[in-house]
C-alpha cells in the first residue's frame, strides 16, 4: 500500500439518542444510548485484541461529548491519555442540525432529493454547513500532524473523509468505504484498510 501516513485505528462514537431518532447532530450533541455504551465496551475488546501489548499509540478524540464518552469507555484501564482535537469534530450541518431527513425534505426538497442519489456527498450541501473541501482540509491537517500510530475517535462523516484522505481516494472511492457504528477501521501502510468487528 505504501501510505505516507502512520497506522491509525479510526473509531466512530457509539449510537446516540439522536442517531436512534434519525436526527442530524453535527456540532450539536446527544448522549450515548445503552446500545451505544455496549458498542463502546465491545470496541474496547476489539482494540485490545488488535493492538495487544503495544503502547506506541497516541489517542485523539473529537471534543464532542459522544466521541469523548466513547473514547473513555474504549480506553478505560489502559492508562492512555486522550488528547482532544477540534479537527476531529463532526461536519457542521448548519440549518440541518437537529433535524430529521423528513424535516429536511419538507424545507429543502431539492437538496434532500440528493440523498436518494448519494447518501454520502449530499451531507456537504447543508445551508450554512461545511463543504467537502472544509472537511478534507481538516482531515489533511490532522493526518499531516501525526508523528506515529494513533487511535482516533471521531464521527460518521468525518471518519469517512479522514479514511479517504489517508487512502488517497477520490469522491467516488470515499462513497465506497464502509461506515457504521460498533466497528473499528484499521488503516496500515502495508495492508491498507480493513474493518475489525466482534
Amino acid at each position: 500500500m505504501g501510505s505516507i501516513y502512520p497506522e491509525i485505528f479510526v473509531i466512530r462514537h457509539g449510537q446516540t439518542v439522536w442517531n436512534a431518532a434519525g436526527r442530524h447532530q453535527g456540532r450539536l450533541d446527544s448522549p450515548l444510548t445503552a446500545k451505544g455504551q455496549r458498542q463502546a465496551v465491545a470496541m474496547a475488546g476489539m482494540l485490545r485484541r488488535a493492538v495487544g501489548d503495544r503502547t506506541d499509540f497516541m489517542v485523539f478524540s473529537s471534543p464532542q461529548g459522544r466521541s469523548m464518552n466513547t473514547a473513555r469507555i474504549v480506553t478505560a484501564g489502559t492508562g492512555a491519555p486522550i488528547t482532544q482535537n477540534a479537527l476531529l469534530t463532526e461536519i457542521a450541518f448548519g440549518a440541518w442540525e437537529g433535524k430529521t431527513l423528513e424535516q429536511i425534505r419538507k424545507s429543502w426538497p431539492d437538496l434532500a432529493a440528493l440523498a436518494e442519489q448519494d447518501m454520502v456527498n449530499w451531507h456537504f450541501n447543508a445551508p450554512g454547513g461545511e463543504t467537502l473541501l472544509d472537511l478534507e482540509a481538516r482531515a489533511d491537517s490532522l493526518l499531516n500532524a501525526l508523528r506515529g500510530p494513533a487511535v482516533i475517535f471521531t464521527h460518521g462523516v468525518l471518519s469517512r473523509v479522514l479514511r479517504a484522505r489517508w487512502l488517497g481516494l477520490d469522491d467516488g472511492g470515499m462513497m465506497d468505504l464502509p461506515g457504521g457504528q460498533g466497528v473499528i477501521f484499521h488503516l496500515h501502510p502495508d495492508h491498507g484498510h480493513c474493518v475489525i468487528e466482534k
